[in-house]
């Protein structure tokens, strides 16, 4: 008999746990946006002589409670983009690749002309002004965040 009743006890409960667990959960929804990171203002000027690199200039907000850094940028419509800065060396205005980008919770960091800014170079001939692209920065860790960047002729406003 306390076989029996151990047995029956057991399915009760096994039916039990099965009725909770059919009871709808809430789903956790994915963040969108797991980099923290806002942009704002972009845009992308097409060179002015075709096969030059283009530029993109930005805003980027850390709208996050951690630093993030910024290791890679890549444009869906050209081979290879890189993040530029510019700086003073030895009395002359230079150029030069960055290897990342870092940004406090709360900083935004302008990307303009003068600064830093992503060099885009062969363009896809189908980029034209008026028409998008889209742009990844890839964040230390892996966290990536995509977005549109409207495309400007070569003469537009910097």
């Amino acid at each position: 008999m306390r076989t029996a009743f151990a047995a029956t006890a057991l399915a009760l409960a096994a039916v039990s746990l099965a009725a909770c667990s059919s009871q709808e959960q809430p789903v956790e929804q994915a963040d969108a946006n797991p980099t923290g990171l806002a942009v704002e203002n972009a845009r992308l000027i097409l060179p002015a002589v075709s096969g030059n690199p283009g530029v993109i200039y930005f805003d980027l907000k850390n709208d996050g409670d951690r630093a993030k850094s910024v290791r890679r940028a890549d444009v869906a419509d050209a081979d290879n983009a890189e993040i530029h800065d510019t700086m003073e060396q030895s009395g002359q205005m230079v150029m030069g690749e960055l290897g990342q980008v870092p940004l406090q919770p709360g900083e935004t960091m302008s990307f303009e002309p003068g600064g830093k800014h992503v060099m885009v170079f062969d363009i896809a001939p189908e980029l034209t002004a008026g028409s998008s692209t889209e742009m990844t920065l890839t964040i230390v860790g892996g966290d990536k965040v995509t977005f549109d960047v409207p495309v400007e002729a070569p003469d537009a406003e910097r």
